[in-house]
């Protein structure tokens, strides 16, 4: 079984990577655009992580407030973190995939005839939301709130019969029974 995915080692912490994922982990020191190789912990024989810094930027501000009843005492300091945000491509092996190709040069004929078959022509549920399947949790939920009660039934049986994503059927039932009350 391959790995798609590759465990690194940056900035003292350790990260589970996978082809094109972006991440946002503490500064590092090389400039923007730059690609450099993180140390691989765990991932195929031979395999190559390249990450390439995309920006440097600031977290969120995180506020420190300090206070003493009864006396006055009072402080307050604030904080934002030096991130960057980098793109990470793994490199296969060079043996795995030399046998890879070859194995798969000569049986991919008769899958691709097949697979036209096997996927549904329309998976797409009457009164959902257009553009929903590419939709993220994040975004599910906070469309939620606008929606209105035919959508959000759509959208609750699409989840149901194909994603199942955990957060995205809580935050349809919330918006459903909020409509309700």
């Amino acid at each position: 079984m391959l790995m798609d995915y590759a465990i690194i080692r940056l900035g003292g912490k350790q990260y589970r990577v996978r082809e094109g994922e972006y991440l946002v982990v503490d500064r590092v020191k090389f400039d923007e655009g730059k690609t450099f190789t993180p140390d691989v912990l765990l991932g195929e024989q031979g395999v190559t992580v390249t990450a390439t810094v995309l920006s440097h930027e600031r977290g969120p501000k995180i506020r420190i407030g300090k206070y003493r009843k009864r006396t006055g005492y009072k402080r307050h300091n604030g904080f934002r973190a030096a991130t960057s945000r980098i793109e990470f491509s793994l490199g296969a092996p060079k043996r795995a995939a030399a046998k890879k190709t070859e194995a798969a040069v000569a049986p991919k004929a008769a899958p691709e005839a097949e697979k036209p078959a096997a996927v549904a022509p329309d998976d797409h549920v009457k009164g959902m939301p257009s553009g929903y399947e590419e939709m993220t949790v994040a975004q599910v939920s906070e469309g939620a709130k606008t929606w209105n009660r035919p959508m959000l039934e759509a959208a609750l049986t699409y989840e149901q019969a194909h994603a199942a994503r955990k957060g995205a059927i809580a935050a349809l039932g919330s918006a459903l029974k909020s409509k309700e009350g």
